[in-house]
C-alpha cells in the first residue's frame, strides 16, 4: 500500500512540475486579436494567415469555376456525328 501511495505522489509531482515551464500565451494573443487596427480577424495573425486566406479564396474561386464549367458541359446537348 505504501508503494501505491508513493506512486500516486510521484505521478502528481511529475505532472505539476512539468507544466510550470510552459508559458501562457493566451493574454498576448487576446491583445493582438482585440486591438482595433482595421484588419479583419482572419488576417491579424500575420503573413501566414494572409497566405492561408489567399490560398483558400483562390481554391474556392477555381473550384467554383471548375464546377460551373462541368455543369455547362453536362447541360449542353451532345452532337451526333
Amino acid at each position: 500500500m505504501n508503494q501505491l501511495l508513493n506512486a500516486a505522489v510521484l505521478t502528481r509531482r511529475t505532472f505539476s512540475t512539468s507544466a510550470r515551464w510552459l508559458k501562457n500565451k493566451v493574454p498576448e494573443a487576446q491583445k493582438r486579436f482585440q486591438e482595433d487596427n482595421g484588419l479583419p480577424v482572419h488576417i491579424k495573425g500575420g503573413t501566414g494567415d494572409v497566405m492561408l486566406y489567399r490560398a483558400t479564396m483562390t481554391l474556392t474561386a477555381v473550384g467554383t469555376c471548375y464546377s460551373l464549367y462541368w455543369l455547362l458541359v453536362a447541360a449542353a446537348p451532345r452532337k451526333n456525328a
